[in-house]
């Protein structure tokens, strides 16, 4: 099997705690980050803009994604505008979709169109990328994050879907799949595996890239000498 060192995948870090974020800045195996509102509530971010300008002062060059927060697509328009600003490493996440399964199809031409760098997020179907493809400028930076996790946890094959995708970004050339929503370490290597350009991944997953290789017959007995030191620690008795 690869090393980690061996991987073509691009791996983002994806998480919203500063700290975290500038540790993986040191690690070269990291070539970009994502965070999602859902991840800045979760680290008790209260304010937006501020969070976000504080991470770019000490991640410059590696891309970064922050996302829009609105259901009004004149709003996420405006936010998408005032979010590129913060940085050329900037890439504006914007949803496939509003709440009310409106596509916003037309707002990411829009902004494609403009030079804007984006992150179109939440996808899970095929027709989406298919369509969300049709709507990107062809030479403008951008990516298609689709949940391949998300996918995996209905109980369907990603793969399949994800090796597809690949095909219908090849026309844009500016354009790069992430397999985004990992659920485990294996599937950096599936990824990596179909030729996807990226996967992100949490700091939970990535701390266990030491175990890459390692040996099985090892790690089985590592495994039975944690289930024996934690029932003796327990005092269990029969």
């Amino acid at each position: 099997m690869k090393t980690s060192t061996e991987l073509k995948v691009k791996i983002f870090a994806d998480g919203a705690d500063k700290k975290t974020m500038l540790e993986m800045l040191k690690n070269p195996l990291i070539k970009g980050f994502t965070t999602n509102p859902t991840l800045m509530r979760k680290a008790g971010i209260s304010d937006y803009a501020t969070f976000a300008r504080d991470v770019l002062t000490g991640i410059k060059d590696h891309p970064i994604s922050f996302e829009v927060f609105a259901d009004d697509f004149n709003e996420m328009e405006r936010q998408a505008k005032e979010i590129a600003s913060w940085g050329k490493n900037v890439y504006v996440k914007v949803p496939v979709t509003n709440t009310r399964r409106e596509p916003a199809l037309e707002l990411i031409r829009r902004l494609s169109q403009q030079g804007i760098k984006l992150n179109v997020t939440a996808l899970l179907a095929l027709d989406q990328v298919r369509d969300v493809c049709s709507a990107l400028h062809k030479n403008v930076p951008s990516y298609v994050s689709v949940f391949a996790g998300r996918i995996a946890d209905t109980g369907r094959d990603p793969i399949p879907l994800m090796m597809a995708a690949l095909e219908y970004l090849k026309p844009l050339e500016g354009a790069e799949l992430i397999w985004a929503s990992p659920r485990e370490l294996l599937n950096i290597f599936q990824a990596d595996e179909i030729g996807c350009h990226v996967i992100t991944v949490t700091s939970d997953v990535l701390k266990k890239l030491s175990l890459v290789g390692k040996d099985l017959h090892e790690y089985s007995l590592e495994t039975v000498a944690m289930f024996y030191e934690d029932a003796k620690s327990s005092g269990y008795s029969l």
